[in-house]
């Protein structure tokens, strides 16, 4: 595996981390530095660390990951969807639930990562010498970091174009990936 393929492949694992951060800014609330470095290095590791638990797991377990991880990862984002959704159509006295918890964090990069556990078990299967490997993992972890982060800083500018609806609309795209994942598995 060449470095543009691990780059590549790092950012082919991206996708729904950056329409998931971009949702989450599009929330509204304030996202200072510190709230921008928690939330693109929590979704970097996570990224990378189930790249990691799936190149671990290795090839033994390949058909039962395939058989759930787009279960999963639809329950999980259609959970966080419902959530967003509910909390924008609440009345403006109400609290909203605050995205810089790590539990809804947690969540979402778990659901964004489901598929790093097939890549990491399809690592495990190239045989790949560790310094490659530790690069891997490496590359998954910046690549997409930077691409959380990006999110973020676009997801404030389509805030500001919605308002109070960005909430409701970052919710139904949460979903809408959530079902494009189940979908993909089911039809396919």
């Amino acid at each position: 595996m060449s470095y543009l393929e691990i780059f590549l492949l790092a950012l082919g694992l991206c996708a729904d981390t950056l329409a998931v951060t971009m949702a989450f800014g599009a929330a509204g609330g304030k996202i200072g530095l510190g709230g921008h470095l928690k939330i693109d290095l929590t979704l970097g590791f996570i990224q990378a660390a189930l790249t990691a638990v799936g190149w671990a797991l290795g090839a033994a377990c390949l058909s039962l990951i395939e058989s759930v991880d787009h279960w999963i990862a639809f329950g999980l984002l259609l959970f966080i969807g419902v959530k967003m959704i509910v909390e924008a159509l609440r009345p403006a006295e109400e609290e909203k639930a605050d995205l810089m918890h790590f539990g809804p964090l947690i969540v979402a990069g778990i659901a964004t990562s489901i598929d790093a556990l097939a890549v990491g078990i399809s690592l495990a299967m190239m045989a790949l010498p560790a310094v490659k490997l530790g690069v891997t993992f490496g590359a998954i972890f910046v690549v997409t970091a930077l691409v959380a982060a990006t999110g973020l800083l676009g997801g404030r500018a389509f805030e500001k174009v919605l308002g109070n609806k960005a909430g409701i609309v970052a919710g139904i795209i949460l979903i809408a990936i959530g079902v494009k994942i189940l979908l993909e598995h089911l039809v396919f």
